[in-house]
């Protein structure tokens, strides 16, 4: 009985598109990963919280990685990720008995920049990218990158080893996945590597659109040449994909066990519901409405296969 209350709850929160009473909701709730999806998980969980303050909700940014390394132990509920689980995490999670699910929350884009004092580039090819980043790169002036480009020394910013942004980056640019120079300002906190980048005149840097577009006076973003021409990111370049190969989906993971707590449920069925709000709050790209109902049917599947109903 106790289960079908809280099925019910849960499918009028779906529906309604808003929190329950305030007390109908009680509980704790940890999520952890990737920096690129904590802010977006965040947002969500200031706004689930208006109306549901009975409901704790902590949000760790460890990197994508290091958020899949707690998760598949059993340490936290939701892993935020800029990048699908790895055969080697399905490996640890199934070792571990941590059995999940995965829904698709929004898109994003990587976010190439430079320093505002930068006026000799607005466009990178991808295989300049990959001149700079891969492994064994001993390119350390812009004079290096582009023949025209002035003798400024290139100081390097991106994100550590166990953020997502990291893996998505190297396997699209330099073809695998942690494939990359190691000489570079390292960080998981991407605050860090925007203040790297404006502090340099011959900085440059790549992180999610979202702290481009919280920092954009203090950093000059740079398009990106994927083959068909200059692109810049943006809502409309990510959603069409026209954003190659830069532009990325993003990933909320649950474990069942805890998707079987009704605040947990009513969480992630409230921030599907209102992505599109949570997205705008947060400067990400919303789903498509193509998308969203993807994601809406997976959590409603999800939810009676849980529940049993």
């Amino acid at each position: 009985m106790r289960r079908l209350i809280a099925l019910t709850a849960v499918l009028t929160l779906l529906a309604a598109g808003s929190a329950l009473a305030a007390t109908t909701l009680k509980g704790r709730i940890t999520a952890d990963g990737s920096s690129t999806v904590g802010p977006w998980t965040t947002s969500a969980a200031e706004l689930f919280r208006k109306k549901n303050p009975d409901v704790s909700i902590t949000v760790g940014i460890s990197g994508t990685g290091g958020g899949f390394e707690r998760f598949c132990l059993g340490e936290t509920d939701l892993q935020n990720a800029s990048r699908p689980i790895k055969t080697s995490e399905v490996l640890a999670c199934r070792e571990k008995g941590v059995d999940w699910v995965a829904f698709r929350v929004a898109s994003d884009g990587i976010a190439v920049v430079v320093n505002p004092s930068n006026t000799w580039v607005d466009c990178l090819t991808t295989a300049e990218l990959k001149k700079i980043w891969d492994t064994g790169s001993k390119v350390d002036s812009w004079a290096d990158v582009r023949p025209g480009f002035p003798n400024v020394p290139l100081k390097l910013f991106g994100p550590g080893t166990d953020s997502g942004t990291f893996d998505y980056f190297t396997e699209a640019i330099n073809g695998k996945s942690r494939q990359s120079r190691s000489d570079y300002q390292a960080s998981e906190d991407d605050n860090v590597l925007v203040q790297g980048v404006a502090g340099e005149r011959g900085g440059l840097g790549y992180f999610g659109l979202s702290y481009y577009e919280e920092n954009k006076s203090r950093l000059k973003l740079v398009k990106v040449d994927g083959g068909p021409g200059c692109v810049a990111p943006s809502i409309q370049t990510v959603q069409n994909t026209t954003y190659k190969p830069l532009g990325r989906p993003l990933f909320i993971y649950a474990k069942r066990s805890s998707f079987k707590r009704a605040e947990v449920a009513a969480f992630i069925g409230f921030a599907l519901n209102n992505q599109q709000a949570i997205a705008r709050r947060a400067d990400y790209v919303w789903l498509t409405p193509k998308q969203a109902k993807n994601a809406r049917y997976r959590y409603l599947s999800v939810l009676k296969q849980v529940f049993g109903r």
